[in-house]
């Protein structure tokens, strides 16, 4: 005669096994998505001397530095955000105290944004938001809007 062989699964395997088919995958949630909309003021910049605040050296020659502010004087990489990002059609500078940098915002007639940059007027609910050429950005102007948050 032949005896069949049962074998015993050890209790915890089978309390895993239980656990998972009751719960699923809630035992791993997804990271949850924080969305808010705030009216706030939008303002545009460009990587100008005008928007930035820094000037040749020597007149219209040599190397751009600051003109204000405490790195009054020294050379700056023109173009670059404060986060060391290069400025581009998305990049916005904000309150960093506030909303911090990757933090990403949906602007009304303007599109998707990341922050990347601040600046010394830039405090609250204040963004900036940047245009590669400065008639754009003077045509922005100022606008009071409802811009999308995601944190």
């Amino acid at each position: 005669m032949t005896r069949l062989r049962i074998k015993i699964l050890p209790v915890h395997i089978i309390l895993i096994i239980i656990i998972f088919s009751l719960c699923g995958c809630c035992i791993f949630p997804k990271k949850v998505r924080k969305e808010e909309v705030r009216r706030m003021l939008v303002t545009a910049y460009d990587a100008g001397q005008k928007s930035c605040g820094w000037k040749r050296k020597y007149g219209c020659i040599g190397p751009a530095v600051y003109t204000y502010g405490p790195s009054k004087g020294k050379r700056k990489k023109v173009g670059i955000t404060s986060d060391g990002t290069k400025a581009k059609k998305g990049t916005i500078a904000a309150d960093i105290s506030r909303y911090p940098y990757g933090t990403k915002m949906y602007v009304p007639g303007y599109g998707w944004g990341v922050v990347h940059d601040t600046g010394s007027a830039i405090k609250g609910d204040h963004i900036d938001i940047f245009f590669k050429d400065r008639d754009d950005a003077l045509k922005w102007g100022r606008k009071y809007l409802d811009v999308t948050i995601i944190r």
